[in-house]
């Protein structure tokens, strides 16, 4: 059975600081841009062969597939990040200050999008994804929280248990089956570090 590669752009300096960023378009961190240069090796390492590439709209995730060396087939605008409203560019820990115990994944955002919403656009990309599986494998180049949103409704989850899983920046997270039911085959996956010698 093929899969589908679900692949987090790499870091950008918002990412960095913990902001969250969906319609703001920035580029990668020089760090960002080495982080991309390790996917190829991930794919490799996880026997991943993508037939079909998607990616967001957003450049850092586009930049992510380019740096990958992957030929993007489509952009999708179904692809793009949560879309924030009025917490674009503020970090969790400023939206607890006022709003306690909140969650992207529970409550959405004000002014932007709520779980249906994009629990609706998840389930529309992996439709579409299911039907190019008899190509071959394919990635999908997006962003933190929508990725993981599409790794539960995957596994048939309700959008409120994004939390469980966790995608770091240029992060794989595979999409398999099991006895012919939908898994997730692979968690966060990130490059190994090599150990740094005498430090």
């Amino acid at each position: 059975m093929n899969r589908i590669a679900l692949v987090r752009h790499g870091q950008t300096a918002w990412s960095k600081a913990g902001q969250h960023t969906s319609t703001t378009d920035i580029d990668l961190t020089d760090e960002g841009v080495h982080q991309a240069m390790t996917v190829p090796q991930l794919l490799w390492g996880l026997e991943l062969a993508p037939k079909t590439v998607w990616s967001s709209p957003r450049l850092r995730a586009r930049r992510t597939a380019e740096l990958a060396g992957l030929h993007i087939d489509e952009v999708l605008d179904d692809l793009a990040e949560w879309d924030y409203g009025q917490y674009e560019g503020i970090t969790s820990k400023q939206i607890h200050r006022t709003n306690p115990g909140w969650s992207i994944f529970k409550d959405g955002a004000p002014g932007g999008e709520s779980p249906h919403d994009v629990a609706v656009r998840a389930d529309r990309v992996l439709a579409a994804a299911r039907e190019k599986l008899t190509d071959g494998d394919v990635a999908l180049f997006c962003h933190g929280h929508f990725s993981r949103v599409l790794a539960m409704r995957w596994v048939r989850l309700d959008v409120a248990n994004g939390g469980l899983i966790l995608m770091n920046p240029a992060a794989v997270t595979v999409l398999g089956t099991y006895h012919d039911e939908p898994c997730i085959e692979h968690a966060n996956i990130i490059p190994f570090r090599s150990p740094q010698v005498g430090v």
